[in-house]
This record gives structure tokens, C-alpha cells and sequence, in this order.
């Protein structure tokens, strides 16, 4: 008889802990705001280096990793 009220006790005292372990992990996985927003990417018209759109060089519908690529034109 001691022996299942150990048992009854030990299952109470697992599902309290479960559902608290999964209370935190359901907080720790909501994404964050501060993740960095994803850019689009474009190759470099004379070496074919993938840079953010937001950094590369435009020039005449070409994109260039630097201003050096873009004076010496498409490869």
C-alpha cells in the first residue's frame, strides 16, 4: 500500500514539473523582435561575389561588391 502512494506522489510530483518545463520552453521559443530582418542578396556583376542588395554597388542594372568591380565593368 506504501508503496503506491509512492508511486502516486512521485506521478503528481512528475506532471507539476513537466508542465512547468513546458510552460518555459513555450516562453523561450517565441520569436524575438530583434532577430535580424532578412535581405535579399545579388551576385557581383564581375566576380560573382553574393552581397546584400542594401550594400552593393548599382550601375547601369548591374550589381558590384565594391566600387573597384564596378569600374572595371562586368566579368
Amino acid at each position: 500500500m506504501k508503496y503506491l502512494v509512492l508511486l502516486a506522489v512521485l506521478a503528481v510530483a512528475y506532471g507539476i514539473w513537466r508542465s512547468q518545463r513546458e510552460a518555459t520552453v513555450r516562453r523561450s521559443s517565441t520569436p524575438s523582435s530583434n532577430l535580424p530582418r532578412v535581405q535579399n542578396m545579388v551576385a557581383c556583376a564581375h566576380c560573382g561575389l553574393h552581397t546584400p542588395a542594401a550594400d552593393a554597388v548599382e550601375h547601369q542594372g548591374h550589381h558590384y561588391c565594391s566600387l573597384a568591380h564596378r569600374q572595371q565593368g562586368p566579368a
